[in-house]
């Protein structure tokens, strides 16, 4: 089993960088695909990206594409999102999640473990 715990969040204006991290823990995850997801007020859970760094793929939502990039330490099991050009649209708790699977998928329900969520919050 592994866990997860974000960090990272906070308040910034429209164009500013933030960048999270989710520190892995339990068993060895390079096997597993590491997402972020985002979940807005009274909207669903989406996908933001993902990484399974031991082939080297990752993917990136349509919306973010361009602005955030997600990428990982495997010595320091730790995956992180780099979040620059930050839109108020982004306002979000973003949640870590592992899917211990070779498949890839951005259904947030196929992800087998969840962190807590990290608040970000984007100001105009």
């Amino acid at each position: 089993q592994v866990q997860l715990v974000e960090s990272g969040g906070g308040l910034v204006q429209a164009g500013d960088s933030l960048r999270l991290s989710c520190a892995a823990s339990g068993r060895a995850f390079s096997s597993y695909h590491m997402g972020w997801f985002r979940q807005a007020p009274g909207k669903e859970r989406e996908f933001v990206a993902a990484i399974r760094w031991s082939v080297g793929y990752t993917s990136h939502a349509d919306s973010v594409k361009g602005r955030f990039t997600i990428s990982g330490d495997n010595a320091k099991n730790t995956v992180y999102l780099q979040m620059n050009s930050l839109k108020p649209e982004d306002t979000a708790v973003y949640y870590c999640a592992a899917r211990s699977s070779v498949i890839f998928t951005t259904i947030p329900t196929t992800y087998d473990t969840w962190g807590q969520g990290t608040q970000v919050t984007v100001s105009s």
